[in-house]
């Protein structure tokens, strides 16, 4: 469901990734160089980060549905380069090899190579399968929300997107992340709390001299959201059951919460719900434990979002594995990876949402442009005020 839809295309070291989202409306003020690149570049940061963040250096280009700096209503086509490809050319060829290209044959535990290699049957070469799988997809991803995030900034929807835990260590959270944005600029884990940042820095580094990988927990606050968006009356039309499949589809993810989470679970009721007030003649909530989403709905409150990710599954010090080639023993393929991309997902996290977010808002309210749904939403969100 939702209006927003949108695909990916390209592999890991492939020559570029390919994006297309169609449903954004006319008149969106819309530059790569503003809204998109800089995200991208966030992306990329991150302590723990391998040797392929320094190689490439992405940026977006818009190649239709913008003129003039402005969306046109027509599906927007995005293109990435991977620099990398200069490298890769002869192993990752789209015509027929004149050379023979060495195969990959012995998979990883924790990453897609056996399972695709089962799955297709027929395959000899588990490139076909994890170039693919490779996180690497997710730039585009990063790309295409950000232009959604932009369409939240412009009906006054924001978000922000942080590490809260890395190996264990949490980090505090302040009250209003929204206000002290700018300590994850200065963070080199996109965290708040420098104190934790040093000891997660000191585990990172004893993870990478082991051969090692280490994962962590990141959070996604939205604010702004009107009440309304998702739907109580069908599964797939769930506000928090579409968060949860988009954070879910995301390389290494392994568990999605909303507001509370698990937590929840080991709560009383009444220690649960959120108290029902009125504040400065509005309708609001004393606490947010549901996360802005009750029913399947936004409820008002800021929408919580968090995703736990496993260890990246490339060890530099690899487990064991079979070659499936030979049926033999062996250690598991090593292909360059990063001991943490745990900062990475927190941007990847957010413009997820975003995408989830917009869709949703979209299929609300509709509007073929931007200043039709300016109009809705802003009416909507009054419907919260009592006088």
């Amino acid at each position: 469901m939702g209006r927003l839809r949108y695909l990916t295309a390209g592999e890991s070291h492939g020559e570029l990734l390919v994006g297309i989202l169609e449903g954004i409306p006319a008149g969106l003020s819309l530059i790569a160089e503003r809204d998109i690149d800089p995200i991208l570049r966030e992306r990329q940061k991150g302590y723990g980060r391998g040797r392929r963040q320094q190689i490439e250096q992405d940026a977006a280009r818009i190649v239709s549905g913008v003129r003039n700096g402005m969306t046109t209503g027509a599906p927007i086509a995005l293109l990435i380069q991977n620099k990398d490809w200069d490298h890769w050319k002869e192993r990752m060829p789209v015509g027929p090899s004149e050379v023979p290209i060495a195969r990959v044959t012995i998979p990883r535990p924790g990453h897609a190579d056996l399972a695709g290699a089962l799955k297709y049957e027929h395959t000899k070469d588990l490139r076909n399968v994890l170039e693919r799988a490779s996180a690497r997809e997710t730039a585009m991803r990063v790309a295409i929300g950000a232009i959604a995030s932009a369409l939240l900034r412009a009906v006054e929807i924001e978000s922000i997107g942080y590490v809260k835990s890395i190996a264990g260590i949490t980090g505090a959270i302040p009250e209003n992340p929204f206000e002290v944005r700018g300590l994850l600029a200065n963070s080199q884990l996109r965290l708040f709390d420098a104190e934790a940042e040093g000891k997660i820095i000191a585990v990172i580094d004893r993870a990478k001299k082991a051969g090692d990988s280490v994962g962590g927990v990141v959070e996604c606050i939205v604010r702004g959201v009107p009440p309304g968006i998702g739907s109580h009356v069908h599964w797939d039309r769930k506000l928090d059951g579409l968060l949860v499949q988009a954070v879910m589809s995301v390389q290494a993810v392994k568990a999605v919460e909303i507001g509370l989470g698990t937590e929840a679970a080991a709560r009383m009721g009444s220690e649960t719900h959120d108290p029902i007030i009125i504040e400065d003649g509005s309708l609001g909530r004393s606490a947010n434990n549901a996360g802005g989403i009750e029913g399947g709905m936004s409820n008002g409150e800021p929408i919580v979002v968090r995703a736990a990710m496993k260890p990246i599954s490339t060890l530099m010090r690899p487990l064991p594995s079979v070659d499936l080639s030979t049926g033999e023993p062996a250690d598991a393929h090593i292909e360059r990876s990063d001991v943490c991309a745990v900062p990475a997902l927190a941007i990847i996290l957010e413009q997820v949402v975003a995408l989830t977010v917009a869709s949703e808002l979209l299929e609300t309210f509709g509007g073929d442009t931007v200043p039709e749904l300016q109009s809705r939403v802003g009416t909507r969100k009054r419907t919260l005020q009592l006088t």
